[in-house]
């Protein structure tokens, strides 16, 4: 089982060998994002992230059937790799935090490449589990109302997950994704030079066919793409973010 992003050891929790588990929610969790400057971001999650992240996208794993990559999107956290401009010490600074990270440290996981197998696991290298203090999350030998609780919002991320992916296949199939840069001198001198990512492809969108702008708007798409224009802009605020960091 791989690890993504922030986690240290994914394990499958298992109500035998974890009846005695608890969680310390006391522990803040962003210490564990402080070095990711982007993080996966649904598109659900558009019309909050726009107010504050720059939302890109980047091609993702392999290519479909048809040879187009696939793409998702990420809320941009910092400038540079490494560096989280929106946390500071124990505390994010955002108004906004990115479902990606409140689901920490608990995580679907597939098991043995299974797409149907889908199973709860956590971080077993966060210090926030142990066996004496927090939330269980068995009783009995069944979940917990915490447990059951961090279960439905790990569920409605993977189908959010799932509808945002398909919102993507369809982005790419109309071509409106270009490669794209961001460059930025700051006050002291220091110039900032961002790529490898996607953003729209504002030619391409202004010429669709009526018919693809429908579709456009009857798959709520329009929506979203407004928010990603206009999330863009805050890549100068990014910058100005990184000169007092």
């Amino acid at each position: 089982m791989s690890n993504p992003p922030m986690y240290g050891e994914l394990l499958p929790l298992d109500r035998e060998v974890h009846k005695n588990l608890k969680l310390d929610t006391s522990q803040t969790v962003v210490t564990r994002v402080a070095d990711q400057n982007s993080v996966f971001l649904a598109a659900v999650e558009f019309g909050d992230a726009c107010k504050e992240y720059p939302i890109v996208f980047v091609r993702a794993g392999e290519g479909g059937p048809d040879g187009k990559p696939a793409v998702a999107p990420l809320a941009v956290l910092g400038l540079k790799s490494g560096v989280n401009l929106f946390v500071e010490g124990n505390e994010w600074k955002g108004n906004y935090v990115p479902a990606y990270v409140r689901r920490y440290p608990f995580a679907m996981a597939r098991l043995d490449g299974n797409a149907n197998n889908l199973a709860v696991c956590f971080d077993s290298k966060w210090a926030g589990f142990n066996e004496t203090t927090g939330e269980a999350l068995f009783k009995d030998g069944q979940p917990t109302e915490f447990l059951q609780g961090a279960k439905t919002f790990l569920e409605n991320f993977e189908q959010e997950t799932e509808r945002t992916r398909l919102i993507c296949n369809l982005l790419v199939e109309m071509e409106l994704l270009q490669d794209m840069r961001f460059e930025a001198t700051l006050p002291n001198g220091e110039k900032l030079d961002v790529e490898g990512f996607l953003a729209l492809d504002e030619k391409k969108y202004a010429e669709l066919p009526d018919d693809k702008v429908l579709q456009l708007h009857r798959n709520g798409l329009i929506a979203l793409v407004e928010m990603h224009r206009l999330s863009m802009t805050n890549m100068n605020r990014l910058a100005a973010r990184h000169s007092g960091a």
